[in-house]
């Protein structure tokens, strides 16, 4: 029986799943466009809107505080309901958001316009949790380096565009381009994104989602305007404690409530920790660059320090960044394929570091500014390609978007203390120029210092990530179902060794009860076995780190290997266990006996052979593990006309069909000379009535022939090899023997 996958290099082959990435790396690109697409218009916006200078900032804040807030919404609602219809769902508010902007004069339809187009925030993350689910181990990789490098990408194509299109035409052109690539980023999803099966399904926590958004709201609100109302003023700190406080209620609704917003337990091991600490520090480091080399590219050059250049020059100086990234992406995946994500997060810090390093001393000039660019992209470009592999290695596969959300919301966050860490040095170390106080050239170089300081952070923090990774790689498709609470074992824990937990369901939704668990060794030596409870739920237990091998099985249920490569801390694995699919029926003939022995070749629509057999002495075929489809089931048996049916495999669980053979009558002699002797080598042609050669066999040394499955009429014998003979035989449903004399003539 052939091995059906449902991954999408598998059931449409390389090429649409080549497509669905490239799709979804767009998808990226273009929220990524979306989010640098007002940097030209920053200085602008008070004029354009008709609003004051600090309430014109609103535009980006509201973008950025929506994005935080649908981040994680949207990963836990991707892992629940869909990621392919989550990621529609926020193309969309882009779409909508971009096309509210487009038609605003006035600062609040912009701003409620920026929000809805930051909603769409969580696309990336979705795009690598929907590669998870549809690539094998061996592509997952460089899809998911592609889709990290979106982000730089987008911001490399969108800047310089940006920009040119500013200069150059209405500045709301800016925003009817973002909501039409928003208009083919969704109808290329629509198209080309397969849509997984891999739902939770499960109760939304509302009271977590709004408890997470509020506490994000305060501080992100307090961290962005802080500089505006004051580090001290009343309402700064309010919204600090407010955070603390919301922080705190929500930690302990999340921990006490059944199906959690954010599974904390998950985000608090090692790996997850300290993966989102350093994606947090490398956050920041990336948008210090972000804040720095534009400024200085714009300054006067009467300062000293500053270049003077336009923004069309600061796009063209900053897209190398975002190409170094995507020309990187497949070495990056190659490294983290042989030495492992954490080697590749740890070697990307260390080139950020380098390259605000190199900052500091080369600020000069304009190719000084693209080789910082260059180099800090390079190390931007390996480390967010390595997080997403070492967040998903140490979650379950039903918490994927989830936890991916979470990781770039923690680079968000570091976004912004960057922003106003920045702020605040720039704002305090500032050299007059004229009537005018600007950040002087010392106060650059601090803010390359900090940023270079937060990469090197990143680097010691990825170095407490743990050597072996608690790894999930499955052989075969094997879904994902969330544990609600902590799964108790089967039998009692042992004294030492790590558990493997999780809770089968069928793809009903429903658990699977008395499901049989069995864990052996790469050697093929078994460890342990264990049966499903009423709920689902199973337990078993390692003799500690390492490779092993998991078997489930249940009665009618297509069976699920996986291979688990099992770290220090217990492994969360959940599987869906399909109905097995079968196809079963039975063999007759006209009368209605039961044909048996019959042979049964069931073949699919390209008429590869998907499986075959023989019935059994009652007539009787089943075929087990049939995916949906159609087929063609083609049936032969001894002294029978063979048969061939369609069939339609529907996935209800049991397809049957009957097959009726006819009688195939022979006719069979032997050919003989005038004393009787056989005759060898004498060459028999069989003719229909009508005079069409049915078949032509040629005698053995017995001068036996035979033609089968014949149907009932008129036929003709010829037999030569001497004069020939012809002879008359009409069939009436029996079998006919018939000799036929050859003799030499007279």
């Amino acid at each position: 029986m052939a091995n059906f996958s449902s991954r999408a290099d598998q059931v449409d082959g390389p090429s649409r799943s080549s497509a669905f990435v490239l799709v979804l790396a767009f998808a990226g690109i273009v929220v990524a466009v979306m989010q640098t697409l007002v940097i030209p218009l920053i200085p602008e916006f008070p004029k354009l809107l008709g609003a004051a200078a600090g309430d014109a900032t609103w535009a980006i804040t509201a973008t950025l505080l929506a994005g935080s807030v649908a981040t994680p919404v949207m990963g836990r609602l991707g892992d629940m309901y869909g990621k392919r219809r989550m990621l529609l769902t926020s193309l969309v508010l882009l779409v909508v958001g971009s096309v509210t902007c487009a038609l605003s004069d006035s600062l609040a339809p912009m701003v409620v316009g920026r929000a809805l187009q930051g909603l769409a925030a969580g696309v990336i993350p979705l795009g690598i949790s929907i590669m998870r689910d549809e690539l094998p181990a061996g592509r997952l990789g460089s899809a998911i380096a592609l889709m990290s490098a979106s982000l730089g990408v987008g911001g490399a194509l969108g800047l310089p565009g940006a920009a040119l299109i500013a200069e150059n035409a209405d500045w709301h052109v800016l925003f009817w381009t973002s909501g039409g690539l928003g208009v083919v980023a969704t109808v290329l999803v629509l198209a080309l994104v397969p849509k997984s099966a891999m739902c939770s399904g499960g109760r939304f926590d509302l009271v977590g989602a709004a408890g997470l958004s509020v506490a994000l709201v305060c501080l992100l609100l307090a961290i962005s305007k802080g500089a505006d109302w004051g580090w001290s003023d009343h309402l700064t700190v309010g919204l600090f404690a407010a955070a603390v406080v919301v922080l705190l209620l929500w930690g302990w609704w999340e921990l006490h409530t059944r199906e959690p917003m954010v599974d904390l337990r998950t985000t608090a091991r090692r790996q997850v920790l300290v993966t989102n600490l350093a994606s947090g520090m490398l956050g920041f480091s990336m948008f210090a660059m972000s804040l720095v080399l534009p400024q200085l590219l714009q300054l006067p050059a009467a300062t000293g320090y500053g270049l003077g250049q336009s923004m069309l020059t600061v796009g063209l100086v900053m897209a190398p960044f975002g190409l170094v990234m995507m020309v990187l992406a497949p070495l990056s995946a190659r490294l983290s394929a042989a030495k492992g994500p954490k080697v590749t997060l740890m070697i990307g810090a260390v080139i950020v570091a380098a390259g605000y390093g190199l900052n500091i001393v080369l600020m000069s000039e304009v190719w000084h500014l693209v080789l910082v660019s260059c180099v800090i992209g390079a190390g931007i470009g390996f480390s967010y390609a390595s997080m997403p592999a070492l967040v998903m290695s140490a979650v379950p596969v039903s918490e994927t978007a989830a936890a991916n959300s979470i990781n770039t919301l923690m680079r968000a966050v570091g976004t912004a203390i960057a922003s106003a860490a920045a702020g605040v040095v720039l704002a305090q170390m500032t050299t007059r120029f004229g009537p005018v106080a600007l950040p002087s050239e010392d106060g650059f170089r601090v803010v390359m210092a900090i940023g270079c300081g937060a990469a090197l952070l990143a680097f010691v923090l990825a170095a407490f990530l743990p050597h072996r990774n608690a790894a999930v790689t499955s052989q075969v498709t094997a879904h994902a179902e969330p544990v609600s609470e902590p799964v108790s074992a089967t039998w009692a824990e042992p004294e030492s060794g790590v558990e493997i937990r999780g809770i089968v369901t069928g793809d009903d939704g429903q658990p699977v009860e008395q499901a049989t668990l069995t864990l052996i060794d790469v050697r093929g030596h078994q460890l342990g076995r264990a049966l499903t409870r009423a709920d689902g739920a199973y337990s078993v237990w390692t003799p500690g780190t390492g490779t092993y091998v998991l078997i489930t099985s249940a009665a009618h249920r297509d069976p699920q290997v996986a291979t688990l490569v099992v770290g220090d801390q217990p492994v969360d694995f959940h599987l869906i266990l399909t109905s097995s699919n079968k196809l079963t029926g039975v063999v007759r003939d006209l009368e209605g006996r039961r044909v048996p022995r019959a042979v049964i070749v069931l073949t699919d629509v390209r008429g590869e052979v998907v499986t075959s057999g023989s019935t059994d002495a009652e007539g009787s075929y089943s075929f087990s593990g049939v995916v949906s489809g159609d087929y063609t089931l083609a049936v032969s048996a001894a002294s029978y006309r063979p048969a061939a049916v369609p069939v339609e495999v529907n996935g209800t669980g049991q397809t049957r069909q009957d097959v009726e053979l006819r009688p195939g009558v022979q006719i069979r002699g032997i050919v003989r000379v005038r004393d009787g002797v056989p005759l060898n080598d004498a060459r028999v042609t069989l003719l229909d009535a009508a005079g069409n050669v049915i078949g032509t066999t040629t005698t053995g040394t017995d001068g036996a022939y035979a033609f089968a499955d014949l149907a009932g009429g008129q036929y003709t014998l010829i037999a030569t090899g001497y004069p020939p003979v012809a002879d008359t035989v009409i069939i009436n449903g029996r079998d006919d023997d018939r000799d036929l004399w050859l003799v030499h003539a007279e």
